[in-house]
C-alpha cells in the first residue's frame, strides 16, 4: 500500500513516518467478500433478465431473438427509476461490480449524470454532461465491434470457417 520505492526515497523523514502511518490506518480489502457480493447481485440481475426474456416468450409471443431487446430496456428503465430513487447507490455500494457489469451499470452512470446536472439546464446540463462516463463505453463497444468484424472478414476471405 501507500507509495512506491522510488516515491518513497524522496520523502522526508517526517513525510516517511507519516506515510507509515496513513498505511495503518487505510482499511483491508476483503476480496473474497467482495467477489461473493458481486455474484450474487450481478447474478440475480441476469437471472432476473432471463426470467423476462421468459415471459416476453411466453405471454407476449417473442421469439427467443426478439425477446432480448425488450428484456434490456425493461431492466435499463428499472435501473434508472431506482437510481432516480436513490436505492441504486446503496445496493451498487454493497455489491460492488455486480451491479456494473450488467447493463444496469451503463444506464446508471447515465441517468446519475443527468440528475446531477439537471440544475444547469437541458442542453448544457443534462445533454452535456450525460455521456462523459457513458461516451467512451459506447466508443469501446463500437470501435471492438469494428475490430471483430475486419478479423472475422479477413478469416473468411482467407478461407476460414467463420
Amino acid at each position: 500500500m501507500g507509495l512506491s520505492k522510488k516515491k518513497m526515497e524522496k520523502l522526508t523523514p517526517e513525510q516517511k513516518k507519516y506515510q507509515q502511518f496513513a498505511d495503518t490506518k487505510v482499511p483491508k480489502r476483503n476480496v473474497v467478500t467482495n467477489c461473493i457480493r458481486a455474484f450474487i447481485v450481478g447474478g440475480s440481475i441476469c437471472c432476473f433478465g432471463q426470467v423476462l426474456q421468459f415471459m416476453f416468450i411466453k405471454y407476449f409471443n417473442f421469439t427467443e431473438q426478439t425477446a432480448g431487446n425488450p428484456t434490456s430496456a425493461v431492466i435499463i428503465i428499472i435501473a434508472v427509476l431506482l437510481t432516480g430513487f436513490g436505492v441504486f447507490d446503496h445496493i451498487a455500494q454493497w455489491a460492488g461490480a455486480g451491479t456494473s457489469i450488467p447493463v444496469t451499470g451503463f444506464a446508471n452512470s447515465i441517468s446519475s449524470a443527468a440528475i446531477e446536472h439537471q440544475t444547469e439546464g437541458y442542453v448544457l446540463g443534462v445533454g452535456g454532461n450525460m455521456f462523459k462516463i457513458a461516451g467512451p463505453v459506447i466508443t469501446f463497444g463500437v470501435f471492438s465491434a469494428f475490430i471483430v468484424t475486419i478479423i472475422s472478414i479477413a478469416i473468411k476471405w482467407l478461407g476460414g470457417m467463420i
